[in-house]
């Protein structure tokens, strides 16, 4: 993991979102860019099915 090569924390405030406001147009090209530190980021689309299918509360896992 990359947190312990840096020797940092990874965080406590990992979130699932999606692209910032203004920014929709981009797209899925914003997946070859790192500029969330640590987050997930989704399409607005993505994000919208997400909120269908995943209840509020759900524990999310994240694997590397």
């Amino acid at each position: 993991m990359r947190e312990k090569e840096l020797g940092v924390s990874p965080g406590g405030d990992i979130m699932i979102h999606g692209i910032k406001n203004g920014l929709a147009w981009v797209g899925a090209l914003h997946a070859g860019i790192d500029w969330t530190k640590g987050c997930i980021a989704v399409t607005d689309e993505e994000m919208e099915e997400i909120y269908k299918l995943v209840p509020n509360g759900t524990i999310v896992e994240i694997r590397p």
